[in-house]
Protein backbone atom coordinates (compact mmCIF):
# COMPACT_ATOMS: atom_id res chain seq x y z
CA UNK A 1 0.00 0.00 0.00
CA UNK A 2 1.56 3.72 -1.00
CA UNK A 3 1.52 6.04 1.50
CA UNK A 4 -1.02 8.59 1.76
CA UNK A 5 -0.08 11.45 -0.49
CA UNK A 6 0.16 14.41 2.19
CA UNK A 7 2.79 12.33 4.24
CA UNK A 8 4.62 11.65 1.45
CA UNK A 9 4.89 15.74 0.24
CA UNK A 10 5.94 15.72 4.06
CA UNK A 11 8.53 13.77 3.51
CA UNK A 12 9.80 15.78 0.40
CA UNK A 13 9.92 18.35 3.05
CA UNK A 14 11.33 17.48 5.50
CA UNK A 15 13.22 14.80 5.57
CA UNK A 16 16.52 12.96 4.06
CA UNK A 17 14.09 9.92 3.78
CA UNK A 18 15.99 9.10 -0.10
CA UNK A 19 19.41 8.22 1.86
CA UNK A 20 17.94 5.15 3.75
CA UNK A 21 16.72 2.03 2.87
CA UNK A 22 13.18 2.36 5.36
CA UNK A 23 11.65 5.39 7.15
CA UNK A 24 10.17 4.95 10.29
CA UNK A 25 7.37 7.77 10.70
CA UNK A 26 6.08 8.83 14.06
CA UNK A 27 2.84 10.72 14.09
CA UNK A 28 2.38 12.36 17.50
CA UNK A 29 -0.72 14.05 19.03
CA UNK A 30 0.38 16.97 20.83
CA UNK A 31 4.14 17.15 21.97
CA UNK A 32 2.81 17.64 25.58
CA UNK A 33 0.62 14.50 25.42
CA UNK A 34 1.49 11.31 27.58
CA UNK A 35 1.75 8.89 24.51
CA UNK A 36 4.63 11.33 22.59
CA UNK A 37 6.91 11.97 25.31
CA UNK A 38 7.09 8.27 26.20
CA UNK A 39 7.31 6.99 22.40
CA UNK A 40 10.33 9.62 22.33
CA UNK A 41 11.96 8.03 25.47
CA UNK A 42 11.18 4.76 24.50
CA UNK A 43 13.15 5.25 21.13
CA UNK A 44 16.08 7.08 22.07
CA UNK A 45 17.78 3.72 22.94
CA UNK A 46 16.96 2.30 19.27
CA UNK A 47 18.30 4.69 17.87
CA UNK A 48 21.56 4.11 16.92
CA UNK A 49 20.35 0.31 16.41
CA UNK A 50 17.87 1.77 13.42
CA UNK A 51 20.56 3.94 11.81
CA UNK A 52 22.92 1.18 11.71
CA UNK A 53 19.66 -1.11 9.66
CA UNK A 54 19.77 1.91 7.26
CA UNK A 55 15.76 3.27 8.70
CA UNK A 56 15.71 6.80 8.78
CA UNK A 57 13.26 8.50 12.20
CA UNK A 58 11.39 11.27 12.20
CA UNK A 59 8.85 12.00 14.59
CA UNK A 60 6.25 15.05 13.67
CA UNK A 61 4.23 16.05 16.60
CA UNK A 62 1.49 19.24 16.98
CA UNK A 63 3.41 22.38 18.42
CA UNK A 64 6.05 24.80 17.72
CA UNK A 65 9.79 25.03 18.26
CA UNK A 66 10.05 26.34 21.31
CA UNK A 67 8.13 23.53 22.87
CA UNK A 68 9.97 20.81 20.12
CA UNK A 69 13.03 22.26 21.64
CA UNK A 70 12.30 21.28 25.35
CA UNK A 71 11.06 18.52 24.14
CA UNK A 72 14.07 16.95 23.12
CA UNK A 73 16.13 18.14 25.81
CA UNK A 74 14.08 16.08 28.18
CA UNK A 75 13.45 13.22 26.03
CA UNK A 76 16.98 13.07 24.70
CA UNK A 77 15.28 12.56 21.06
CA UNK A 78 17.58 14.20 18.65
CA UNK A 79 16.20 17.87 17.40
CA UNK A 80 16.66 17.23 13.68
CA UNK A 81 14.40 14.52 13.83
CA UNK A 82 11.42 16.24 15.04
CA UNK A 83 9.24 18.39 12.99
CA UNK A 84 6.24 20.55 14.36
CA UNK A 85 3.31 21.36 13.11
CA UNK A 86 1.11 23.97 14.03
CA UNK A 87 -2.47 22.14 13.89
CA UNK A 88 -3.48 18.29 12.93
CA UNK A 89 -3.89 18.65 8.91
CA UNK A 90 -1.07 16.13 8.39
CA UNK A 91 -2.84 13.87 11.36
CA UNK A 92 -6.68 14.48 9.60
CA UNK A 93 -5.13 13.63 6.17
CA UNK A 94 -3.33 10.41 7.18
CA UNK A 95 -6.84 9.48 8.94
CA UNK A 96 -6.19 9.34 12.24
CA UNK A 97 -8.16 9.11 15.32
CA UNK A 98 -9.30 12.60 16.38
CA UNK A 99 -10.26 11.76 19.90
CA UNK A 100 -13.47 11.70 21.91
CA UNK A 101 -16.08 14.48 20.66
CA UNK A 102 -18.39 15.52 22.72
CA UNK A 103 -19.01 18.94 21.46
CA UNK A 104 -17.68 20.32 24.72
CA UNK A 105 -14.51 21.71 25.68
CA UNK A 106 -11.38 19.48 24.73
CA UNK A 107 -10.41 19.77 28.22
CA UNK A 108 -13.77 17.83 29.37
CA UNK A 109 -13.00 15.41 26.13
CA UNK A 110 -9.66 14.40 27.47
CA UNK A 111 -10.87 13.59 31.08
CA UNK A 112 -13.19 11.66 29.66
CA UNK A 113 -10.57 10.07 27.80
CA UNK A 114 -8.11 9.41 30.71
CA UNK A 115 -11.15 7.51 32.36
CA UNK A 116 -11.35 5.38 29.21
CA UNK A 117 -14.21 6.59 27.66
CA UNK A 118 -13.53 7.06 23.79
CA UNK A 119 -10.19 5.58 24.17
CA UNK A 120 -9.39 1.75 24.32
CA UNK A 121 -7.20 0.38 26.63
CA UNK A 122 -6.38 3.09 28.88
CA UNK A 123 -7.65 2.12 32.08
CA UNK A 124 -5.73 -1.56 31.46
CA UNK A 125 -2.71 0.51 30.95
CA UNK A 126 -2.94 3.04 34.00
CA UNK A 127 -3.62 -0.45 35.64
CA UNK A 128 -0.38 -1.94 34.39
CA UNK A 129 1.81 1.16 35.29
CA UNK A 130 1.14 0.85 38.96
CA UNK A 131 0.88 -2.97 39.62
CA UNK A 132 4.30 -3.72 37.30
CA UNK A 133 4.10 -5.62 34.38
CA UNK A 134 6.75 -9.09 34.51
CA UNK A 135 6.69 -8.79 30.08
CA UNK A 136 8.09 -5.73 30.34
CA UNK A 137 11.87 -4.28 31.33
CA UNK A 138 12.44 -2.45 33.83
CA UNK A 139 12.68 1.51 33.65
CA UNK A 140 14.37 2.93 36.99
CA UNK A 141 17.34 1.57 38.50
CA UNK A 142 17.83 2.15 42.12
CA UNK A 143 18.08 0.58 45.31
CA UNK A 144 14.37 1.70 46.07
CA UNK A 145 12.47 -0.35 43.29
CA UNK A 146 15.41 -3.16 43.69
CA UNK A 147 14.09 -3.62 47.11
CA UNK A 148 11.01 -4.77 45.51
CA UNK A 149 12.23 -7.17 43.43
CA UNK A 150 15.44 -7.07 41.33
CA UNK A 151 15.03 -5.51 37.93
CA UNK A 152 14.58 -7.62 35.84
CA UNK A 153 11.39 -6.62 35.04
CA UNK A 154 8.70 -3.45 35.56
CA UNK A 155 8.15 -3.28 39.44
CA UNK A 156 5.02 -2.25 40.83
CA UNK A 157 4.83 1.62 40.63
CA UNK A 158 7.30 1.49 38.35
CA UNK A 159 5.80 3.01 34.99
CA UNK A 160 3.40 5.21 37.52
CA UNK A 161 6.65 7.20 38.84
CA UNK A 162 7.99 7.47 35.15
CA UNK A 163 4.68 8.91 33.76
CA UNK A 164 4.69 11.22 37.15
CA UNK A 165 7.82 12.34 35.98
CA UNK A 166 6.75 13.18 32.87
CA UNK A 167 3.45 14.65 33.80
CA UNK A 168 5.08 16.96 36.42
CA UNK A 169 7.54 17.96 33.17
CA UNK A 170 5.20 18.68 30.93
CA UNK A 171 2.60 21.00 33.66
CA UNK A 172 5.89 23.09 34.45
CA UNK A 173 6.00 23.90 31.20
CA UNK A 174 2.25 23.72 29.53
CA UNK A 175 2.37 26.64 27.36
CA UNK A 176 5.77 25.51 26.00
CA UNK A 177 4.41 21.88 24.97
CA UNK A 178 1.08 23.37 24.13
CA UNK A 179 0.31 26.08 22.82
CA UNK A 180 -2.64 25.74 21.63
CA UNK A 181 -5.09 23.35 23.52
CA UNK A 182 -7.79 22.52 20.68
CA UNK A 183 -6.19 19.76 19.72
CA UNK A 184 -5.45 17.79 23.17
CA UNK A 185 -7.12 14.68 22.20
CA UNK A 186 -5.73 13.89 18.65
CA UNK A 187 -3.74 10.37 18.58
CA UNK A 188 -1.18 9.37 16.48
CA UNK A 189 0.14 6.96 14.54
CA UNK A 190 3.31 4.97 13.26
CA UNK A 191 4.46 4.14 9.62
CA UNK A 192 7.27 2.22 8.63
CA UNK A 193 8.05 2.71 4.59
CA UNK A 194 10.27 1.19 2.36
CA UNK A 195 12.28 3.05 -0.40
CA UNK A 196 9.56 2.59 -3.24
CA UNK A 197 7.27 4.45 -0.32
CA UNK A 198 5.17 1.43 0.40
CA UNK A 199 3.59 1.19 3.20
CA UNK A 200 5.31 -2.10 5.12
CA UNK A 201 4.33 -1.33 8.65
CA UNK A 202 1.19 0.78 10.19
CA UNK A 203 -0.09 1.00 13.48
CA UNK A 204 -2.84 3.62 14.92
CA UNK A 205 -3.39 4.88 17.81
CA UNK A 206 -6.90 4.60 19.16
CA UNK A 207 -6.80 5.95 22.55
CA UNK A 208 -4.31 7.31 25.68
CA UNK A 209 -0.92 5.43 26.59
CA UNK A 210 -1.76 3.18 23.47
CA UNK A 211 0.89 4.43 21.00
CA UNK A 212 2.13 0.63 20.39
CA UNK A 213 -0.01 -2.47 20.23
CA UNK A 214 2.45 -4.18 22.46
CA UNK A 215 2.54 -1.70 25.36
CA UNK A 216 5.02 -4.11 27.51
CA UNK A 217 7.51 -3.63 24.44
CA UNK A 218 6.61 -0.78 22.99
CA UNK A 219 9.11 -1.38 19.75
CA UNK A 220 8.47 -4.75 19.09
CA UNK A 221 7.11 -4.47 16.32
CA UNK A 222 10.65 -2.72 14.58
CA UNK A 223 12.91 -6.30 15.27
CA UNK A 224 11.66 -7.21 12.27
CA UNK A 225 13.38 -4.99 10.73
CA UNK A 226 16.49 -4.46 12.54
Amino acid sequence: MLAPTSLLEFLSKHSSSNDYQKNLIIICGQLGDFDSVEYAQALVPALDRLRQADINVLLIGIGDCLGADRFCVYTGFPRDQVVVEPNNKLHRDCSLYEGLKTGLNPWFNLLLMCAGIGSPGTLKEVLRGYIGDRSAQSRIHNSLFNLIGGDEFLRPFELATVRLQNMIEVISHWNIYVPNYQWLCQRGATFILNRENDVIYSYFDTGILGFSETMAEPLSFLNRYI
